[in-house]
């Protein structure tokens, strides 16, 4: 299953893809939203092979997610491979600029199961696909307005 969404950003390529990058506060707004986030690589520098593993609870259940950085092509491109329960996942970030201060991200989510429970819980993904794609395109459509207005700058 896949999942895409495209948005044009107000902001330059490389001011887009720093704050794709701060890897840091992204793990700061995971625990803010009740995860628990531990780095389990050794790197000094942000680089492919960064890894993290995260415990959160999702319908109910406590879950826990391996992710690594596999791609980052500054200023383009970060690939990350995820495993949750059964379910990896692949997500491909894509940033184009358009104009000097005009970027478009966009982001693709692949999903696959290697077990049975993985595939009767992406099959519920399934029946609710039109709802998730909406909330997607919403949360990177808030992503791109909070960059715009300033709120990821240091």
């Amino acid at each position: 299953m896949k999942f895409v969404a495209r948005e044009d950003i107000s902001a330059p390529i490389e001011e887009v893809y720093a704050v794709l990058t701060d890897f840091e506060a992204m793990e700061r707004a995971a625990m803010r939203r009740g995860a628990e986030v531990q780095r389990t690589d050794t790197l000094t520098q942000p680089g492919p092979g960064m890894a993290w593993e995260a415990r959160f609870k999702f319908r109910g259940k406590e879950r826990a997610v391996q992710t690594e950085l596999a791609q980052m092509t500054p200023p383009e491109v970060i690939g990350l491979k995820s495993t949750v329960g059964g379910l990896h996942g692949l997500t491909a970030v894509d940033l184009v600029p358009l104009s000097p201060k005009q970027t478009r991200l966009s982001v693709a989510i692949e999903l696959k199961p290697d077990s049975m429970p993985a595939r009767v819980f992406l099959q519920s993904l399934r029946l609710a696909k039109g709802k998730l794609s909406q909330r997607f395109d919403k949360a990177l459509r808030k992503f791109g307005r909070d960059l715009e207005s300033g709120r990821f700058s240091k």
